[in-house]
């Protein structure tokens, strides 16, 4: 029985992506001995984190990390999120040691940070689809809104990320074809890309949630998201007997609290996985407004297995989580459009039989035993 140890840097907000890892080690442990190494991004010594950031080496981290596989002896360490406390450094001794690596990429940061200058990232005018970096005749290429060092330090690290990607003894794991080929037309070979989608199963939960006529939306408050699009496309959609319900944190939900306060909109806040399954299976419809890629869309999948319904636009991968004919899908950027799709929500009984294909559709999607014989390809290469 093959060991894995599995390493991942948690966000400082919990995210989707810490939530299917530990899924995703769940599913793991049912045929492999599985050991996890989780990091924070808990900064104790700013003087010793800078040098770390400087040299791109977390001494400490590789201490840990080194400490876990003597100990464990594993077949392979699968590497999840690595920014920043992991650091790249560890990647180097591994690779020196031919201890086999894996890489799930679950977002396009790679992409987005491989450059100090905003040209290198989008054109003038232009606006990135992986992350929302908005080119105005920017010189620098800045991946954080709100701080220019931090961008900066960013860039240095993804600059060097994106190199370690090009390795060809490290496996890649995608979670869509999409992303697949993005990166193959990046110029990296097929032949190190697998696509594992995150392992999503039905809530434990038996009891019978009463249906509201509610819509909701779960995720960041942001621009990116089209948070504010999807607000004003529910206004303009005239579902008076309706309640948008939005879940989450971020930049715009102070001002669009402020705005929207007066009409039949609630902003619910950061709410547990388990709350957000209860708030999904009481729901008439989920939706997203997204303007990025996105990598797997956690809500959707979320909805789908609980039979719920989603509306979500055709970007990126979404669309490889849900029947080919599907007609709950908007083209992205068509607000009016949504509006329209939004409507059907009057229509119950075609949106029950909708969230009842879509079920059946991601239950073989992410079949257990499928998502099992594709790691065992990726771990047999």
């Amino acid at each position: 029985m093959k060991k894995i140890l599995v390493v991942h840097n948690k966000y400082r907000e919990t995210g989707g992506e810490d939530l299917v890892v530990d899924k995703e080690v769940d599913l793991l442990k049912e045929k492999y001995i599985v050991e996890t190494l989780y990091f924070d991004n808990e900064i104790n010594n700013y003087i010793k984190q800078f040098i770390y950031f400087l040299l791109n080496n977390n001494f400490s981290s590789n201490k840990k990390i080194l400490q876990k596989i003597n100990s464990f002896n594993p077949d392979l360490v699968y590497f999840h999120n690595s920014w920043f406390k992991i650091s790249l450094g560890i990647f180097k001794i591994l690779i020196k040691k031919k201890i086999k690596i894996i890489i799930k990429i679950h977002n396009f940061r790679y992409f987005c940070t491989k450059s100090y200058f905003a040209r290198n990232h989008v054109n003038k005018y232009q606006t990135c689809n992986a992350c929302g970096f908005v080119n105005k005749k920017n010189m620098f290429n800045k991946y954080y809104k709100d701080s220019f060092l931090k961008s900066l330090l960013v860039n240095y690290y993804g600059k060097k990320y994106f190199k370690l990607l090009n390795n060809q003894s490290i496996q890649k794991v995608v979670l869509t074809n999409f992303h697949k080929k993005f990166l193959v037309n990046l110029g990296f070979s097929s032949r190190e890309i697998h696509i594992i989608p995150n392992y999503i199963n039905a809530s434990d939960d038996v009891f019978k949630i009463e249906k509201k006529n509610t819509i909701t939306y779960a995720g960041r408050i942001s621009y990116e998201k089209g948070v504010k699009e999807l607000i004003q496309s529910f206004l303009n959609a005239k579902l008076d007997n309706f309640t948008l319900q939005l879940i989450g944190d971020g930049p715009e939900l102070k001002y669009l609290k402020k705005q929207y306060e007066n009409y039949n909109i609630k902003f619910l806040g950061q709410k547990n996985h388990k709350d957000v399954i209860k708030i999904i299976k009481s729901s008439s419809l989920v939706v997203t407004a997204t303007k990025l890629f996105e990598g797997q869309p956690t809500l959707l999948c979320e909805a789908s297995i609980n039979k719920i319904p989603a509306l979500f636009p055709d970007s990126g991968g979404i669309r490889e989580f849900f029947p080919e004919k599907n007609p709950m899908i908007f083209k992205q950027f068509d607000y009016v459009d949504l509006e329209k799709k939004l409507q059907s929500v009057i229509y119950g009984n075609q949106l029950t039989d909708i969230g009842k294909e879509n079920y059946e559709f991601i239950r073989q999607f992410l079949d257990k035993n499928k998502i099992f014989n594709q790691f065992e390809k990726c771990f047999n290469e």
